[in-house]
């Protein structure tokens, strides 16, 4: 592949719902640009972008996968992107690294909840997007029901600039709305026809509309328009280009990759429409001065880590979009996020998995290198002489949390190990542990990614673990007073043991802790053996009298005791201590409590309903509803823990993947008796 200067280059995200095609139009726009000699299916488990194991056992894209062609004296660099909500962190990486999104629509579907969300997150990243109605050779595939459909998600601004030419098993080109000349496939090219007749009316009408959106752009061309001036092809597409790139025109094109129509036209559209990668500004924080500087492609080196991924041969990759100057082989750049310097062997580009040589990456252009020694996904390289920062990708937070367990004994530390490495590759796997359940935790974006995640860990770093929903961090509290005695007295030969306490127990304020109070006149207990007793009190309330959870929220007053000159000791203190606090809980009213979570979830007004009876069937109580945005309603509830474990699933099924949701802690409540009954029970079978 020749070297290509950022005007030359175009960087674009191919998105879409799971199943619209994105793989398929991916392989078939590789093809058409003779970037490979034979087009594969996504069944046949051989296409050039979903390589991975885990992606060819499920057929569907886990993974952002660059995808580089020639067309046209230019460079396109194409990222294939996952279209199931699980791996979202990879759509948000790979926005950051481009400059256009190719929306694909599946044309016997039309606007789908992945399409949505695409959309919607490159409307958030000021994304211009071209819509491209993939399988149109299907039965069933109506054009104009998908426009229609197409603005009534997204506005008039969704402008057709190609008609099928022939309807599902008849497809057999496309009509070009500018040009006004049809196109029909021909071998991995197309021969330029006339309009057929019958279509003529309908591609004239498609025309007049077109011209009417695009004069829109320019006030002077909209001017002469309506006072019934004939505005030139060129202006036309000047003005087309305009309103493309600033998102206020939204291309309309079809074809079927499967039956490689269309996708010489499609890139066609890219190069012609969309920003070469030079052209685009970008903003970034002047590290010098702390401002946010707006800055172009002639400007020192800047670049940003959008992507990081392991290979079992050549180690940890690092994917790179260099905004200005440029990054060559064996040379120093400076990590300005990690303040360090990284030495940068080589560089490449690659397609799928195969690697292609390039002496430098350019500004503009997408490569790769490897081995980086500090530097992960969302970093900044930069000119060590004019550091900046780029705004960290902001990746959503993991929804869903499984209990991790080794399957073989003694490799727990190859399992915090594996999972260190997945987290510098996707910044939405966390790895925690629970003090209080001594659980390993791997959270992310749901089952299905958790679930990959596990795969990933056995291929790549040979670890085998089990799975289990973790555990509830329950808590018990007392809700009454008591006044007790603890003596522990024992004579075995030579010196006894003895020691004798009193106290009050009482509740304290939720969230409090535990207060431990001295009230000793007189030496009853001597001084030296006080924090003893304190100890002794602290080690009984990691392990409650009802299921052995930790007990919170009480106050322990010692009040009297008596001591033996000889027979007491620190150690009968404590245990006399530990006699009193267990007399003292079963006196005084013991609980237990669950964890209250404030949930605060996302989904369209029409499914709002179904959501809050979802939470009402799971004891959460609804705080409060508001519009965020049109179509879009916010429900903040506060759930008990134990019921929302699965949420991430269970949203997804009564969402149809529209809703998400974030979730925190926010107090402690008693467990219904009768559940509570329950959860004691099955923690006695436990330590049986």
């Amino acid at each position: 592949m020749k070297a290509y200067t950022g005007d030359k280059i175009r960087n674009v995200a191919i998105v879409g719902h799971g199943g619209a095609g994105t793989t398929s139009v991916t392989e078939a726009l590789l093809y058409r640009a003779g970037a490979i000699d034979r087009m594969c299916k996504v069944e046949d488990g051989a296409t050039t972008t979903d390589y991975e194991p885990e992606e060819i056992k499920r057929g569907v894209s886990v993974n952002a996968t660059l995808a580089p062609v020639e067309w046209r004296d230019s460079k396109i660099n194409f990222i294939d992107t996952p279209g199931f909500a699980d791996f979202v962190a990879e759509v948000k990486g790979a926005f950051r690294a481009v400059d256009s999104a190719l929306i694909v629509i599946n044309a016997t579907a039309g606007v789908q909840v992945g399409t949505e969300q695409c959309w919607k997150l490159a409307e958030e990243a000021g994304l211009p997007r071209i819509l491209l109605v993939n399988k149109m050779d299907r039965e069933n595939a109506d054009f104009d029901s998908i426009l229609e459909n197409l603005r009534h998600k997204f506005g008039k601004k969704v402008l057709p600039l190609e008609l099928p030419l022939g309807k599902e098993d008849k497809f057999e080109g496309v009509i070009d709305c500018v040009k006004m000349k049809a196109y029909r496939k021909n071998g991995n090219g197309s021969d330029e026809i006339e309009i057929p007749d019958d279509l003529k009316a309908y591609a004239e009408d498609m025309h007049e509309k077109m011209v009417e959106a695009a004069v829109e752009a320019d006030d002077e061309c909209m001017m002469r328009y309506l006072e019934g001036e004939t505005i030139s092809d060129e202006e036309i597409k000047k003005c087309l280009i305009m309103g493309i790139r600033q998102a206020h025109i939204f291309p309309m094109i079809c074809c079927s990759a499967t039956k490689n129509i269309g996708l010489g036209r499609t890139m066609n559209a890219i190069i012609d429409y969309t920003y070469p990668a030079i052209l685009n500004d970008y903003k970034v924080k002047d590290i010098a001065t702390g401002e946010e500087v707006t800055r172009d492609a002639g400007a020192p080196m800047a670049a940003l880590v959008f992507k990081t991924t392991s290979d079992p041969f050549v180690g940890r990759l690092s994917f790179i979009r260099v905004f200005s100057g440029s990054i060559k082989a064996d040379s120093v750049v400076y990590n300005s996020s990690r303040e360090k310097d990284e030495r940068i062997a080589n560089v490449f580009t690659m397609r799928g998995k195969s690697q292609i040589a390039m002496k430098e990456i350019t500004a503009g252009d997408i490569g790769v290198t490897s081995k980086l020694q500090f530097t992960v996904t969302g970093d900044t390289l930069s000119d060590k002489a004019n550091p900046v920062l780029f705004a960290p990708i902001a990746f959503p937070l993991p929804m869903y949390t499984r209990a991790i367990f080794a399957k073989k004994k003694g490799e727990e530390d190859k399992i915090s190990n594996a999972l260190t490495r997945l987290m510098d590759e996707d910044p939405t796997i966390i790895m925690s542990r629970n003090p209080v359940t001594k659980e390993m935790l791997v959270s992310g974006m749901g089952d299905q990614h958790i679930e990959i995640i596990m795969e990933r860990m056995k291929r790549k770093f040979g670890v085998e673990a089990d799975l289990r929903a973790p555990q509830v961090e329950y808590r018990e509290t007392i809700r009454g007073k008591a006044h007790v005695q603890g003596k522990h007295k024992k004579q075995s030969g030579g010196h006894g043991q003895y020691g004798d306490v009193v106290i009050d127990m009482e509740p304290l304020p939720p969230g409090s802790g535990f207060e431990f109070v001295d009230k000793i006149f007189g030496g009853a207990v001597p001084r030296q053996y006080i924090p003893a007793v304190e100890k002794g009190m602290q080690e009984c309330m990691q392990h409650g009298i009802l299921a052995g959870y930790p007990v919170v929220d009480v106050r322990i007053t010692l009040v009297d005791g008596s001591y033996h000159p000889v027979d007491s000791s620190e150690m009968a203190f404590k245990t006399a201590s530990s006699i009193a606090f267990k007399k003292a809980m079963e006196e005084s009213k013991p609980v237990l409590m669950e964890p209250y979570y404030n949930l605060y979830v996302l989904c369209a007004e029409s499914m709002m309903g179904d959501v809050i009876g979802d939470l009402n069937s799971k004891r959460g109580r609804i705080l409060g509803m508001q519009s965020v945005e049109e179509g879009i309603s916010r429900v903040e509830a506060q759930v008990p823990y134990a019921e929302i474990m699965e949420y991430a699933v269970d949203l997804r099924a009564l969402t149809q993947g529209m809703g998400t949701f974030e979730m925190k802690f926010d107090h402690y409540e008693d467990v219904p008796a009768k559940m509570a009954e329950k959860i004691i029970e099955e923690r006695k079978k436990e330590a049986e």
